[in-house]
């Protein structure tokens, strides 16, 4: 019977090996980026966890072990573009100056309405497509429609592989209400581009001439009042247009979905769940790869972000909390030299101060012998509380994680751990990127 991974964790010797994982479950990152079968990667995951800094750094590091690499970035933050020192991202690849090594890196921004019209483009004639892409309803479905994002997400990922330019395409997928909105967007569309209202509007045009009037006149006439009335009569007349003109055109938006949905299964393709040590994040996390494994998605393992360590986890923090109240109350032992009187002063007691503020107050304390030694004191027993809040932080993190990998002991797992700023260059992102093959904990 294989032992419980709460009491693996806990037989480990060392503060260090406390932390990591057993060797069997840890997520080797180089021999995946180093693979040449090995051509996209997907890093999906609920928002804030981190995503769009892993692909980056992913990237990063697979252009500096010798691959020419694109990554597909949705939305990020302005500092991501400028730590790959490009002033902004659009839907065009731009290489990243300032790399090591002999591969490549570029990157890009989704652009969703330009990527919109591109697939018009390629599946209509001209006049059809730029009739289509005048039109105020496709205006409005390629710039807001629930899914279109997620869906252009992947079709530019379907373009990127099309065009065999690149030896790794990273995918940084966008953050979704749901948490797989990407994996159901081309179906989604799908299913909206064979509905009945679509057929029924579409009818029409390929009834056509008296028999298309006819049937409009007649056997729509209650849907159109109806619609009319609910949506307005220049809103219905957009949708009617609309659908004239992309009848042609479904047919490729169809096969094209299908197409990037087989992509996504193929050997090729490898995704990586970001999260955070936090319940929610691995609750959503555990659905990520429950969805995976259900949709017959290729998944490599699960990149546990800021992940939090100490140097001196062999102090426990009860340990902590008790040396910090020795401290704090008066003590027989103490009562000598007068420090009775100070460790009984009203300063010492019902203070509403955190442990860093209270600390920060204490080191600038300046007077007596007796007030030194009291200062202190205070100063030590302040530390030592900040430390036994951190260890309880490392024990929460723990217990969710090995709570995750118990539920799931296939998947194997990295750690990166939580860092003191926000990635703001290449070298940030190369930091990232070493940690993420060592999976080293943060020992600070």
């Amino acid at each position: 019977m294989s032992p419980d991974p709460a009491e693996a964790s806990e037989t480990a010797e060392g503060p260090e090996k406390g932390r990591r994982l057993s060797p069997a479950r840890v997520l080797d990152v180089d021999p995946l980026l180093d693979d040449p079968k090995t051509r996209i990667v997907v890093c999906c995951g609920a928002g804030g966890v981190g995503k769009t800094t892993t692909a980056a750094a992913l990237g990063l590091r697979a252009a500096e072990r010798g691959r020419k690499v694109v990554v597909l970035t949705i939305d990020p933050a302005k500092r991501l573009a400028q730590s790959m020192g490009i002033d902004s991202l659009d839907n065009v690849p731009r290489r990243v100056k300032g790399t090591e090594g002999d591969g490549e890196l570029h990157a890009m921004m989704l652009d969703m309405k330009r990527t919109f019209d591109e697939v018009v483009e390629a599946h209509a004639d001209p006049q059809r497509a730029a009739a289509i892409l005048a039109n105020p309803f496709y205006q409005s479905l390629s710039a807001g429609f629930a899914g279109t994002q997620e869906y252009m997400a992947m079709e530019k990922l379907g373009q990127l592989r099309a065009r065999d330019e690149w030896d790794l395409i990273v995918v940084d997928t966008p953050p979704s209400r749901s948490a797989l909105d990407f994996l159901d967007a081309p179906k989604r569309l799908g299913s909206f581009l064979d509905g009945r209202l679509i057929r029924l509007l579409t009818a029409p045009a390929k009834l056509g001439g008296r028999a298309g009037m006819a049937f409009l006149n007649v056997g729509m006439s209650m849907m159109t009042g109806t619609l009319g009335k609910l949506l307005g009569g220049q809103l219905l007349k957009d949708v009617q247009t609309f659908v004239a003109a992309m009848d042609t055109t479904f047919g490729g938006f169809r096969t094209r979905a299908d197409a990037t949905y087989k992509l996504l299964q193929a050997p090729g393709t490898a995704f990586l769940v970001v999260a955070a040590p936090e319940r929610d994040a691995l609750r959503e996390a555990a659905y990520f790869v429950e969805r995976l494994a259900a949709e017959d998605m290729p998944l490599m393992g699960l990149v546990l972000n800021r992940v939090h360590g100490s140097g001196a986890g062999r102090l426990s923090a009860e340990r902590a909390l008790a040396a910090a109240e020795n401290l704090e109350e008066p003590r027989i032992v103490d009562q000598g030299n007068g420090k009775a009187g100070l460790r009984n002063s009203p300063d010492t007691y019902g203070s509403s101060q955190s442990p860093a503020s209270e600390a920060a107050a204490i080191a600038s304390e300046e007077g007596s012998p007796a007030d030194t030694e009291r200062s202190v004191d205070r100063l030590t027993a302040g530390l030592l509380r900040l430390h036994a809040d951190r260890m309880q932080l490392l024990s929460r993190e723990q217990r969710t994680r090995d709570r995750f990998t118990a539920r799931h002991p296939e998947v194997a797992v990295v750690e990166v751990p939580a860092l003191p700023g926000d990635v703001h260059d290449l070298a940030g992102l190369r930091d990232i990127g070493d940690r993420l093959a060592t999976g080293r904990p943060d020992p600070a």
